[in-house]
């Protein structure tokens, strides 16, 4: 693979550890874009800066959020991580010798000391979907309600209203209540809670005939509270 394609497949990847730190966590997933690392699946989350050069690579600056976790083993583990990525001299991509849903391209990352990691590619929300996304932001109510849906019986729907800021991050408006009939990737809801989540929304190229023309995928949660 030549390095222009093969730096187009580093950002078009999310890169996950196998195997993780734990079988029942999410996986270690690292993301490169724009110049910047980050990774999650540890306590906190790190970032660090990154350049390539050809097969080489350098990662600088690793950071984390410095939240405390309840889990010693987790927080030694990322700790380790955080060392170990600066460490890194050099990285490839090896390509699935055959196509498919359960074939994806590996990530490996080779360290001064000459061991190496090896990551499975996720396609990011944009490579999967072919565009950038819009960003939107969704008030969702602390309880789900019955909704009507042909094929599934005695369906729950997320109450939902979009949210406009202004320029200084001030709520400028809010559109009506409304059922919200799809799912939102990466987004779990809690009953009891309500959330504002920024999400990005990309409209489907052929969305089945009973589905939503769009996907939406969860970037951030803006705001979360208990409602009595």
């Amino acid at each position: 693979m030549n390095t222009a394609a093969s730096t187009q497949s580093l950002t078009a990847y999310h890169w996950q550890m196998q195997p993780s730190f734990d079988a029942n966590r999410q996986p270690v997933q690292l993301t490169f874009q724009n110049q910047r690392l980050s990774v999650q699946g540890l306590c906190n989350a790190l970032a660090a800066g990154y350049t390539i050069d050809a097969q080489k690579m350098t990662i600088t600056q690793v950071a984390g959020t410095m939240r405390m976790c309840n889990d010693p083993a987790l927080m030694k583990y990322e700790q380790e991580v955080a060392i170990r990525l600066e460490k890194v001299n050099a990285w490839t991509i090896t390509q699935p010798a055959a196509q498919g849903p359960e074939q994806a391209p590996v990530l490996t990352l080779k360290f001064d000391d000459g061991s190496r990691w090896a990551l499975k590619g996720k396609p990011t929300s944009q490579t999967k979907y072919g565009s950038a996304g819009e960003t939107v932001f969704l008030e969702i109510a602390p309880q789900t309600v019955p909704c009507s849906h042909p094929l599934i019986p005695n369906k729950q729907c997320l109450k939902v209203r979009t949210v406009e800021y202004d320029a200084a991050g001030l709520k400028r408006k809010l559109g009506e209540w409304q059922n919200f009939y799809d799912d939102i990737d990466g987004y779990t809801h809690e009953a009891g809670i309500g959330n504002i989540l920024r999400v990005k929304r990309y409209t489907l190229s052929n969305p089945p005939a009973d589905a939503s023309r769009y996907a939406y995928v969860l970037d951030m949660t803006i705001e979360s509270k208990r409602m009595p």
